[in-house]
């Protein structure tokens, strides 16, 4: 699929008319052997709602964007490689149908198609362009990707403390380490996690305890940095000990799943085309 339209006339317009949807706000996506092999609508799940996006498969990165006119005018253009992809693959549920999972180190996200014949597809011809790029580049699969975000309609209480109840005063947050929605004081930390930002981002107050035990424990393994006594000091000032801390009941976020909604209609698609070219 791919030799036979590297470098003709009729890949070269499709590129171009890709460009010309984006309009100023896009990046160039001509490049020498780059080769547009499908194009289609999916629905995306976001943090407050699913959404449909248009999404383009290069034989070397996949493009998505927001629809302002269908087929004429795209915008927020996202570019991803797709030597950073995995896909995994989600099972149907009464509510939800035809998802996967595209994964990567920066940004992880649940997709849905219109039907189980344009999800095969899709998954089949990402998972061959991947498997090439990888070949082509000499590089290894990612193994490790960021957490996708849980759909703000997933849970009305906290995530992690279980107490907190939101509403339209009390904000719903993320935790950018695990993606769970919790709330103000369950996400009070920051920590720098450099594969997603030069910053430091929010995250939730257990995953704030593992990152900062996993650094310290590093910091331990180089000469002169940290000894076992301060290690062992630091560790439990992270754990705390008090009955009344904020993060007490962390280890509960199994034991109440019943307690957050399992019939909301996290994924849907009311638009039901795609096309691969060959």
């Amino acid at each position: 699929m791919v030799d036979h339209l590297v470098n003709t006339e009729i890949n070269s317009q499709r590129i171009a008319a890709v460009e010309n949807c984006f309009g100023a706000s896009g990046q160039p996506l001509a490049l020498p052997g780059r080769v547009l092999l499908g194009e289609g609508v999916l629905t995306k799940e976001c943090r407050k709602k699913a959404k449909p996006r248009i999404f383009f498969l290069f034989n070397d990165i996949l493009v998505y964007g927001s629809i302002v006119l269908s087929k004429r005018k795209y915008r927020s253009q996202h570019i991803i490689p797709l030597e950073e992809v995995t896909l995994e693959s989600l099972p149907d549920t009464l509510e939800a149908k035809n998802r996967w999972m595209i994964k990567t180190a920066k940004k992880s996200f649940v997709v849905s198609a219109a039907s189980t014949t344009e999800r095969q597809e899709w998954l089949s011809h990402i998972e061959e362009c991947v498997r090439r790029q990888l070949l082509a580049t000499g590089h290894e699969p990612t193994t490790e990707h960021a957490a996708p975000w849980i759909p703000n309609k997933a849970t009305d209480i906290c995530m992690r403390c279980t107490q907190t109840r939101f509403s339209a005063l009390t904000r719903r947050h993320h935790c950018r380490k695990c993606g769970f929605v919790v709330c103000a004081e369950c996400s009070r930390e920051r920590f720098l996690l450099p594969r997603l930002s030069p910053k430091p981002l929010r995250v939730c107050s257990l995953c704030y305890r593992e990152l900062a035990t996993q650094k310290l424990k590093e910091e331990a393994e180089e000469p002169g940095r940290v000894s076992p006594e301060q290690l062992a000091h630091l560790g439990a000032a992270f754990y705390g000990a008090s009955s009344g801390d904020d993060d007490s009941d962390e280890d509960k976020e199994g034991s109440r799943d019943g307690d957050w909604p399992s019939h909301v209609q996290f994924y849907a698609s009311s638009v039901s085309w795609s096309a691969f070219h060959s």
